[in-house]
């Protein structure tokens, strides 16, 4: 682990030169989850943080089954900023096992838990076991846009071509 990113001090560099972001982050059961792994990028070029499993025992998920699965954790992100929620490439190659809602966004203002909801698209049951990482999280800039309704929009080649339209 980067002694920069660990638990005392959980930031990360936005890659603007003088810019770092600081991502708060609680142990929502410090006492019962002091044992689970704390989110952490696993390689200097990482985007994503790992998230583990904060269940209490292991967890079978058959397949087509969906679960919230807690992580122990609560975040304030910065104003300006959000959360994704996205699945790890290796369980979803190895396992088929991934997020129902991909990315999941996680809003600068919320504060409650953190929970990721898996769906195992796999042909096997996938058992999980505490502190399993689970999910990834990144943090990105966002905007709030100033909305104008309008009776026309600009033209564009595509105009309305909606799925499907460019071919495979």
């Amino acid at each position: 682990m980067n002694p920069s990113l660990g638990p005392d001090r959980p930031s990360f560099e936005s890659g603007r030169e003088g810019e770092t972001v600081i991502l708060r982050i609680r142990r929502l059961n410090p006492e019962r989850d002091r044992d689970l792994p704390f989110p952490e990028y696993m390689s200097p070029g990482a985007s994503g943080l790992d998230l583990p499993a904060a269940i209490e025992t292991d967890l079978v998920l058959a397949p087509g089954d969906i679960r919230l699965i807690p992580t122990g954790l609560a975040l304030a992100i910065p104003l300006g900023y959000e959360g994704q929620v996205r699945p790890r490439s290796g369980l979803a190659l190895k396992h088929g096992i991934g997020l129902i809602n991909s990315p999941g966004t996680i809003d600068s203002d919320y504060r409650g838990e953190i929970g990721i909801a898996l769906i195992n698209l796999g042909p096997k049951p996938f058992t999980l076991h505490r502190g399993d990482r689970i999910a990834q999280l990144v943090i990105n800039r966002v905007y709030q846009t100033a909305i104008r309704l309008v009776e026309d929009l600009d033209q564009t080649e595509r105009g309305d071509g909606g799925f499907g339209h460019s071919g495979i």
